[in-house]
């Protein structure tokens, strides 16, 4: 009796434990946080894809305190994930904006803008470039007048 009393309390714990782990494996995965939804950039652009075979290019950009892209544009649509630091961002016509960590963007297309590290330490930013094969990630580019 007493060795049937251990099979069935053995028997009892392993169902919980099984019971336990099959609902543990059905968790849903955890939540997803959306960073951006946009179909126009940082300054009202419309997002549009370049012709040709897609290439994404994935690059860290990374600024001393003081230290500037030099004007520029892109030609393709670019997302801009602020890792450290402080960026700020002269768009000509279309004013200037301050990027601090944790911020993201869809950076200007066709406006040539510059970036700066305004911050007091280094500044980092996931840049994530949506493009074509045989398309430059970055334009030089004059300062607007």
């Amino acid at each position: 009796m007493r060795n049937a009393r251990g099979i069935i309390g053995a028997a009892a714990l392993m169902l919980v434990a099984f019971a336990a782990g099959w609902a543990l494996a059905r968790e849903p995965y955890p939540k997803i946080t959306p960073l951006l939804a946009a179909n126009t950039t940082v300054i009202g652009e419309p997002i549009a894809y370049p012709d040709g075979s897609a290439r994404v290019t994935a690059a860290v950009v990374a600024l001393k305190p003081g230290e500037e892209t030099g004007w520029h544009t892109h030609g393709l649509p670019l997302y801009a994930y602020m890792l450290e630091g402080e960026l700020t961002v002269d768009y000509g016509q279309f004013g200037t904006r301050t990027y601090k960590t944790g911020d993201n963007f869809m950076e200007a297309i066709s406006a040539a803008h510059n970036g700066r590290n305004t911050g007091a330490g280094p500044m980092r930013v996931l840049a994530v470039y949506i493009g074509a094969d045989g398309k430059a990630n970055a334009i030089p580019a004059s300062a607007p007048r």
